[in-house]
């Protein structure tokens, strides 16, 4: 997982240094600045002397020196319990670190930590009491330097207030940095042209390390100051697939890099001192990735994962990454739920919704005891108020979890002490419970427990972690009966997350931690309050004025946890499973077919024939073209046998195609006014068109004559659409109606009055509708761009969604009716979520879609230029561009095998195409 492939990564590049030593040996926010090649003295003068060789370290609050022979204990000397610095030899008249000339550095100190002794990590060992330690540099000509430097981070050690202890020491480092650059002479290839420069962190787990990023036309570069853990860090800029801007210390300075397209681990992270530098070089990186998604938004993957595309587990690893948790930053790392409820039974039933912990609920909720007393206290509280004291995700909490992997990185959060043995993770179960019962343990998991290396639950490093209060020695994790081991545990932590179950259920908890229950009136509805101070804005760094009540804070912040960026601010989207899968399928993608008896089976016949032809929607090709209007196509119908074509056009005409002979059969004027639709009615007897003369007209093809003329608007009529004897109307005059009644069938007989069963009113013109599969919802797409979705059961709004900035060209529900998609004047296509409203993808092309077909993950549009664009919606991406009418794609149609297609445009023509397998 994350930590454990991050852990490895920082182990390999240890093996390239040869050290022990790492920065997890500082303090937090502690900066290695230098290192010295040196012998340690011990007994100096007497006839004991001896000679430890290693590595000085000199670091802005502590000096560390690394014996080579890894038998010795690595040295720690922390600055501020020093008495004395200054060259050995000094006569000690002079209290104020007199100097005089010698070869060594003399520290006298009270306290000194001694770690990793014999290599093996564990509590650091602390000695007290006044010492003097000799250390003796190669380079003798570096002492009087040295000794200069420990000085000055010796006074910002001793100074009274952290705040100005941490404003002196940041402009030591300010100076050091200034006073170098980046090397060039490191760059890759001397063609290479640099772009731009600058000061910044790299950051990892609890520690920064600062340097010089560089960036090129080629590679991304950082140069730590100290040279470590290697002396360049570089990444091709060709292999980069994600940039993310970064919130780092509650403030906008940071940019994590991704060279992989699911990973949870980064190459590298960077913190920045200067904001526009930051936003700078993720614009140069944005630019040069011209083919590649930058930056993914939560929308985009929402639609993937209700599709199947991603897993449970795949699609919670995005959500984290965009919502700024990374491994790299334990106060803001992964979270994922607890899922599983049961872990005393001897067998994991998945099939039984009782073994699942209450998705709909955060932690500190799911005991109703324990959560009327938090209530009693919450309502008791003055403001501001929060119902829990602690957080579900913490530096604390990630490390109890991953103190068996990274027991050092525990050390260093924890001054070099592991917790007591009773608080360790000892058990699942146990951690369970007091999650559930514990006054104030109210932690989340980690994407470790739904991944595939165990190690974080085995004692494989042999530590020790102490002994608890029964007797027995800390060591491996108790796993619940139902686990045969941990690798089994893990498989079915997997299965349990992936289950029907929490499919069905995992939206209601990425309300509580991504969207709109985070915050506000819906969380206290929730019970989900957090202390103030969790939440992203919860606090303004920068109008802090007093920097020790500013470090004190960001400190607290940090060690207290932080609550993911929100990401949805609307109810989530259901995951579509079996159980929630329309009932309703389509009878066929052209809303005026009608099933017939036995059509049953031929439907199921042709669904694998319709996946099988979307899946090579790519091979349309044209079959054959003919000029039949005067003016652009506006709507095309089509007989079931599919011998005739019907269109309707801007030049006033409703024409009869045969397939067939290839012949214009007919052409019907109903007025001199534009036909902007067409349809046919069940049973192919019945052509009705609507028109911008504000009247729909019903014309007899057996007949030959217009048979009913429906004057049902105030402005033009600009679609329509029928299903069981109800014809839907959209108008420029700002409603869409539905009416009831069947024409008359005979000419000459008297004509029928249609009933207005439903008037559904809009504040501006509606230029297109179409219905569900079981035409129980409408949706319309109105000219200032809203998109609303209709209850026609109720004549109510669903949902009103303002998803483009200009005219909505088209617009239609996929097969299963869980989502609309709209095409916009503004090149963009949407797709929303029927459910809950929420816009869950939108892509953008350089020109205006005017219309479109899809079966829910593929898109064939027509566009303004006259290309057929054939869109991946699930992978973000345009898969082809065909070549077609030489205007704009006006209309389309294809039959129930989706194996043929007719559009129709502005240059007057109507296309056929064939798709060639």
């Amino acid at each position: 997982m994350a930590f454990i492939r991050k852990k490895r990564r920082e182990q390999q590049l240890q093996l390239y240094s040869k050290e022990r030593f790492s920065l997890l040996l500082l303090n937090l926010e502690e900066y290695y600045f230098e290192q010295h090649t040196a012998n340690h003295i011990q007994h100096k003068g007497s006839q004991n002397e001896r000679k430890i060789r290693g590595s000085l370290k000199i670091c802005s609050k502590s000096v560390i020196f690394e014996p080579d022979a890894t038998s010795q204990p690595i040295i720690k000397i922390p600055l501020r319990d020093c008495i004395k610095i200054g060259k050995h030899g000094e006569n000690g008249a002079n209290r104020h670190f007199a100097k005089v000339v010698s070869g060594g550095i003399s520290l006298i100190f009270s306290q000194v930590y001694f770690i990793k002794e014999h290599n093996i990590v564990a509590p650091y060992k602390i000695e007290r009491g006044t010492m003097e330690y000799v250390f003796e540099l190669d380079v003798s000509g570096k002492v009087e330097g040295v000794v200069e430097t420990l000085l000055q981070l010796h006074r910002a050690s001793c100074l009274d207030k952290l705040g100005d202890q941490t404003a002196m020491i940041t402009a030591i480092l300010q100076s050091r940095l200034a006073r170098t650059s980046f090397d060039k002479n490191r760059f890759q290839s001397v063609s290479e042209k640099l772009h731009m420069e600058c000061k910044a962190e790299m950051v990892t787990p609890l520690v920064t390390n600062p340097g010089h990023v560089c960036i090129t036309d080629i590679n991304l570069y950082f140069q730590p100051l100290n040279g470590y853990p290697k002396p360049m860090v570089q990444i091709t800029l060709h292999d980069v697939r994600r940039i993310y801007k970064r919130r780092h210390g509650l403030m906008p300075l940071g940019l994590e890099v991704f060279c992989t397209e699911d990973d949870l681990c980064s190459d590298v992270y960077l913190k920045f001192y200067e904001r526009q530098d930051r936003d700078d070089l993720y614009f140069y990186i944005a630019t040069y990735l011209e083919h590649h998604v930058a930056e993914r938004t939560a929308e985009g993957y929402t639609l993937q994962w209700q599709r199947g595309l991603l897993s449970n587990y795949q699609y919670l690893l995005h959500l984290n990454t965009l919502a700024d948790r990374s491994c790299n930053d334990l106060s803001q790392y992964p979270v994922f739920p607890w899922v599983v409820g049961d872990y005393s039974s001897s067998e994991l039933d998945l099939s039984n919704p009782g073994t699942f912990r209450d998705l709909s609920k955060p932690v500190g909720a799911l005991n109703k005891e324990r959560l009327e007393r938090l209530l009693t206290r919450y309502q008791e509280m003055p403001e501001p108020k929060f119902m829990y004291g602690s957080h579900y995700s913490s530096p604390g909490y990630v490390l109890f979890y991953l103190v068996r992997i990274a027991p050092e990185y525990m050390l260093c959060l924890q001054n070099g002490r592991f917790d007591n043995a009773d608080r360790m993770f000892n058990s699942i179960a146990e951690t369970w419970k007091n999650c559930l019962d514990g006054a104030t343990d109210f932690k989340e998991l980690i994407p470790e427990f739904y991944g595939d290396d165990v190690s974080f639950l085995v004692n494989s490093l042999k530590l020790d972690l102490g002994k608890r209060q029964g007797g027995q020695m800390v060591d491996d994790v108790e796993l619940p009966p139902w686990a045969r081991s941990p690798e089994d545990f893990l498989q079915k932590s997997r299965d349990a997350l992936e289950s029907d179950y929490v499919s069905e259920h995992l939206h209601e908890w990425i309300d509580l931690v991504f969207g709109y229950k985070q915050k506000g009136r819906d969380a206290v509805g929730a019970h989900n309050v957090f202390h103030p101070l969790t939440y992203e804005g919860g606090v303004d760094l920068n109008s802090i004025e007093d920097p020790d009540e500013k470090v004190a804070m960001l400190t607290q912040i940090l060690e207290f946890g932080q609550t993911p960026k929100q990401l949805f601010v609307t109810p989530h989207p259901r995951r579509i499973t079996p159980k929630f899968k329309s009932l309703a399928q389509p009878s066929s993608y052209n809303a005026s077919t009608a099933d017939t008896p036995g059509e049953e089976s031929f439907e199921d016949l042709t669904e694998e024939s319709r996946t099988l032809a979307w899946s090579n929607i790519t091979r349309l090709q044209l079959h054959e073209q003919h000029k039949i209007h005067k003016e652009a196509v506006t709507g095309i119908a089509v007989s079931r046998s599919g011998s005739s074509v019907f269109t309707t056009s801007q030049d006033s005409t409703l024409k009869m195609f045969s397939k067939e002979s290839k012949m214009l059969q007919r052409s019907i004027s109903f007025s001199n006014m534009a036909l902007s639709s067409c349809l046919l009615l069940p049973g192919d007897a019945t052509v009705v068109s609507s028109s911008w003369d504000n009247n729909v007209y019903f014309y007899s093809i057996a007949f030959g004559r217009r048979q009913d003329t429906l004057m049902g608007h105030d402005d033009a009529v600009s679609k329509i659409c029928w299903h069981d004897n109800r014809l839907y109307s959209a108008s420029w005059d700002s409603t869409v109606k539905v009416w009831s009644g069947v024409p008359a069938e005979m000419p000459g007989s008297r004509r029928h009055q249609f009933d207005l069963l439903a008037e559904l009113e809009h504040d501006v013109s509606v230029d297109t509708i179409s219905l569900s599969a079981a035409s129980t919802l409408l949706v319309s797409g109105t000219r200032e761009g809203t998109v609303t979705i209709w209850d026609l059961t109720a004549a109510t709004v669903l949902h009103q969604i303002p998803c483009h900035s200009g005219t909505v060209c088209d617009t239609a529900f996929s097969p299963d009716s869980r989502h609309v998609l709209s095409a916009g004047e503004d090149g963009c296509l949407n797709v929303v979520d029927v459910q809950t409203g929420m816009l869950i993808s939108s892509m953008t092309s350089a020109e205006p879609q005017r219309c479109f077909l899809w079966d829910g993950n593929s898109v064939l549009s027509g566009s303004q230029s006259g290309e057929l664009l054939v869109w991946d919606l699930l992978g973000g991406k345009i898969r082809e561009r065909i070549r077609g009418h030489t205007g704009a794609v006006t209309c389309m149609w294809m039959n129930d095998q989706c194996s043929s297609v007719i559009t129709g445009g502005e240059d007057r023509q109507i296309m056929f195409w064939k798709l060639q397998y």
